[in-house]
């Protein structure tokens, strides 16, 4: 149930960040009880909102007006959200062509509607228990890590070879000391050479206790330790490049936080695939000097925001009883497509100067979220 509240929560915190980004359009008529100056300033009003300092000139002051703000603001829903989602769905690239062009009033800023998805896909995600495991606490875990299990394992090894030394064993007792260090060393990580060496050496003093002769026993210390301090020497060498091996310390210490700030980073720096995204678009159209660097950036935006709705709606179909191959399917077909129509209509592209390009563009796709993990892992290690 925390889960669906935080989930809720987290939209809510979309639809706000969305709504300072991306505020009303202004196209309102004039109240009819408006004052005759700003509120705020004082400046002579001539229309619905102050030309001196932008604020709306009528004023609200009931309860009603108030949670109609909060809804109005939290959840973004207004005239051009409206809008922009069909557009968005159905003519991508007349829609990016048309805002890079001018028309800012009529649509939600690619960046605002890229926030609120992002928001509203991790909140949707947290609903319906798409997280990591979060099987730990804020302070030092309770269970031990690889490192402290290792030594404690050579520590063992340690002890039983001294019992080993020792002459005043019994026959019974060294077999049961010796059994104990066959599975010492298995935890050790070389279970095939100790067996053959702790077992041969087993074998060897069991004999001669049952002859009695407690002095033909040579403790069986020599080739276990050898095992023991190879495989912890192995075990604390790394690759010699600091970042990596710290990246490699931490996933096997504790996976759990490893993945979950994996996914929280996921969350806060998804707007990196945008400034990551922008160079390869370029690649595409860099002969064409009439598309610069600003027409790829609403491209790759309004893209994202589509794709990030689309992983939200195939997330929650499966949970009305739509069968998960058409969720499947969906993933494979509409993307390209839409990717497809966008290029063309963004970049007045014929079919087959599209065509090659979203080739080109599916491959990069890859590179890009290569480049966004291995930064959501550099950032998972501070």
């Amino acid at each position: 149930m925390s889960d669906i509240f935080e989930g809720f929560g987290t939209a809510a915190e979309g639809g706000l960040l969305a709504r300072a980004l991306d505020p009303d359009s202004g196209a309102k008529p004039v109240h009819p009880h408006q004052p005759d100056k700003c509120l705020n300033c004082g400046t002579n009003l001539t229309g619905a909102y102050c030309h001196a300092c932008g604020q709306q000139g009528h004023i609200h002051r009931t309860i009603g007006a108030f949670m109609h703000d909060l809804l109005h603001g939290a959840l973004h829903f207004e005239g051009k959200l409206w809008r922009t989602l069909p557009l968005l769905a159905f003519k991508p690239g007349a829609l990016t062509r048309r805002y890079i062009e001018g028309e800012r009033a009529r649509f939600v800023s690619p960046m605002a509607l890229f926030l609120f998805s992002v928001f509203l896909m991790f909140a949707v995600f947290q609903m319906l228990g798409f997280t990591a495991p979060a099987d730990f606490t804020g302070e030092a875990p309770s269970e031990i890590s690889a490192s402290e299990v290792r030594e404690e394992v050579a520590r063992d090894i340690a002890l039983a070879q001294d019992e080993l030394a020792a002459d005043d064993l019994t026959a019974q007792q060294r077999r049961e000391t010796l059994e104990r260090l066959i599975a010492l060393e298995k935890d050790a990580g070389d279970a095939a050479v100790s067996e053959r060496s702790a077992m041969r050496d087993f074998a060897d003093g069991f004999m001669a206790g049952a002859r009695g002769d407690e002095s033909e026993v040579e403790p069986a210390t020599e080739g276990v330790a050898e095992v023991a301090d190879a495989t912890v020497k192995t075990t604390k060498q790394g690759t010699g490049i600091a970042i990596i091996d710290k990246a490699v310390g931490k996933w096997t210490e504790n996976p759990s936080l490893m993945l979950y700030k994996l996914q929280a980073n996921a969350y806060k720096f998804s707007w990196l695939l945008i400034p990551i995204s922008i160079p390869f678009v370029w690649l595409l159209f860099f002969w064409k000097r009439r598309f610069g660097a600003y027409d790829h950036a609403i491209f790759v935006t309004y893209s994202l925001s589509f794709m990030t709705l689309l992983f939200i709606i195939v997330s929650v179909v499966p949970m009305i009883g739509i069968p998960s191959a058409i969720s499947t399917l969906a993933i494979l077909v509409i993307p390209p497509i839409h990717l497809y129509k966008q290029l063309r209509g963004a970049y007045s592209l014929r079919r087959i100067s599209a065509f090659w390009r979203l080739l080109a563009l599916s491959l990069f796709i890859w590179i890009i979220i290569a480049l966004f993990i291995q930064m959501l892992l550099l950032l998972g290690l501070f």
